[in-house]
């Protein structure tokens, strides 16, 4: 086998090239078998929660809490900055495991790229976790790091730029997270314009897909827009309201009822 071609185009499609003997038959139920492979692996890797798995380390369960949104913003508010970023970081880095494992499988599919599908697999599987009785956070963590794992670290970057004139300047994170999720196939779709001018071959379906991942993240943003339209959601403070050593234990027989409920996660 030719490891240069299945870093370059995946397992899949490599054993496909080197295999001339298949009839067309074969070579469609493979391809489809690897794509179906990939979406199942990758919906798995994205149900792992990790704010659930996180609180329940204490007895506890997040959606109790807050907001009841299994995400990072919701832990930062309930357990502190230290499992904030635990949450952070695993919800992001299974989105660059599973695009990664996409991209071994079957990186070369005929119309549309298998990072996308891992990466649109895995946001539903952190949006609709499996192991969690399909109630999980609302995904750009996990979007986050599947559009850098993709290979597109420049629209990342750009959309990262975005959030953060949007947060800086109206301290409103919800609306941040609605305004990337809809900018980012069209920022995607600019690029695969830009790389065809270069002579590069565009994977049309790739949009389509990142698409589906934009309107998901702000499907599960719809209260955050009802709020915004009525002027009651709440702003995100900067500024310390604690002095340090100051924070309280989460009560885990009655949880706290909070007023912040513009969870991003």
């Amino acid at each position: 086998m030719d490891w240069s071609k299945i870093f370059n185009i995946g397992l899949v499609p490599a054993y496909i090239e080197q295999a001339p003997e298949l009839d067309s038959g074969t070579k469609t139920l493979l391809l489809v078998g690897a794509a179906v492979f990939t979406a199942i692996i990758a919906y798995l890797l994205g149900s792992l929660n990790f704010a659930i798995l996180l609180s329940q380390r204490k007895n506890d369960d997040i959606r109790a809490h807050g907001s009841k949104n299994a995400g990072t913003t919701n832990m930062l508010r309930t357990y502190g900055k230290k499992m904030a970023i635990f949450t952070l970081l695993g919800d992001f880095l299974k989105a660059v495991v599973a695009v990664l494992l996409g991209s071994f499988i079957c990186m070369g599919l005929p119309f549309v790229n298998g990072t996308y599908i891992a990466a649109l697999f895995c946001v539903l599987g952190h949006v609709f976790p499996i192991y969690f009785k399909f109630k999980g956070g609302k995904g750009i963590a996990t979007a986050a790091g599947a559009i850098l794992a993709t290979g597109e670290p420049f629209v990342l970057l750009i959309l990262l730029l975005i959030f953060a004139i949007i947060v800086i300047g109206t301290k409103f994170v919800s609306l941040a997270s609605i305004m990337v999720a809809l900018l980012y196939p069209i920022i995607l779709d600019s690029f695969y314009v830009m790389y065809a001018t270069a002579g590069h071959p565009r994977n049309g379906l790739n949009p389509l897909f990142a698409l589906v991942i934009g309107l998901l993240v702000f499907a599960m943003h719809w209260e955050n827009v009802i709020r915004l339209w009525n002027h009651t959601e709440r702003k995100i403070s900067f500024g310390k309201k604690k002095k340090e050593g100051d924070s309280e234990p989460v009560d885990t027989a009655k949880p706290k009822k909070s007023l912040h409920n513009d969870d991003e996660d």
